[in-house]
């Protein structure tokens, strides 16, 4: 599974450093280094709808730091 999370002006601001920071984590803590990729995007085009990142081909809006893990786990769930 590949999450790209964006780190354009807007993401930035509402705290997409804070998301990659607990995504690391979380796949740390959980040992998922084969299983997810992260990586960074300049924008994802979803600007008015707070942090955004994409898993594989799926756009979610209005991740924070706390409901980053629930998204995790979801996507790991339906076999992302």
């Amino acid at each position: 599974m590949k999450i790209s999370v964006c780190i354009g002006s807007s993401c930035h601001l509402r705290g997409s450093y804070d998301i990659i920071q607990r995504l690391k984590e979380l796949v740390a803590r959980d040992h998922l280094e084969d299983k997810v990729e992260l990586s960074a995007a300049f924008c994802l085009g979803q600007c008015t709808h707070g942090c955004t990142i994409r898993i594989d081909e799926e756009i979610i809006t209005g991740v924070t730091k706390d409901n980053i893990e629930g998204i995790l786990q979801k996507a790991l769930a339906e076999g992302k």
